[in-house]
């Protein structure tokens, strides 16, 4: 059995199983850092009994008025360990410290809108597409020719704050606005 726990400065040196993916952002350490100092309980690692790193995510509290949230930063499993729940279950306990501890409306992420996989997954725990953000990754590094940016979707999930949920939007997939316009 799997333990969900804090992520540590330390395992920034055990995560290369996880981030050798195509689909994952790998961030500088610093980056890293920040997140840990700032957002602690936002940042999570499920470990296996073994010891060993099966997934992660990263996550912060941000935004003003009604639009204070929870934002996914990254989330990743290593691929032996995929299927298994295991993104659910990181989620699920970030979706609960950003409703208990921040008391935000929504939480949201940004996907590759080539990402089908991790889209459909997402729907399937409530996220809906609440924008199209054009241009929002550079080119994965396969891809060959045209343009080197790929647009995101912005997807969010309304917390029990947003009684009137206003992070959600039937028509999300015609939304688009620029990188520069995206929080």
């Amino acid at each position: 059995m799997s333990v969900l726990r804090p992520f540590k400065a330390d395992d920034l040196f055990k995560f290369n199983n996880v981030n050798l993916d195509l689909w994952t952002e790998t961030y500088s350490i610093s980056f890293y850092l920040t997140y840990l100092a700032r957002w602690p309980d936002l940042c999570l690692v499920q470990e296996a009994p073994n010891g060993k790193m099966m997934g992660y995510v990263i996550g912060k509290a941000e935004g003003h008025g009604q639009e204070w949230h929870g934002h996914v930063t990254a989330i990743t499993v290593a691929p032996e360990y995929r299927r298994l729940g295991l993104a659910r279950k990181m989620m699920d306990e970030l979706e609960r410290i950003s409703t208990e501890v921040y008391n935000g409306y929504f939480v949201d992420l940004y996907v590759r809108c080539a990402n089908i996989l991790a889209i459909n997954m997402y729907e399937r725990m409530g996220y809906s597409v609440y924008r199209r953000v054009a241009q929002y990754y550079s080119k994965l590094p396969h891809e060959k020719g045209g343009r080197d940016q790929e647009d995101a979707f912005d997807m969010r999930k309304p917390l029990p704050r947003d009684t009137m949920r206003r992070s959600v939007r039937p028509n999300g997939r015609e939304i688009i606005i620029s990188r520069d316009q995206a929080p």
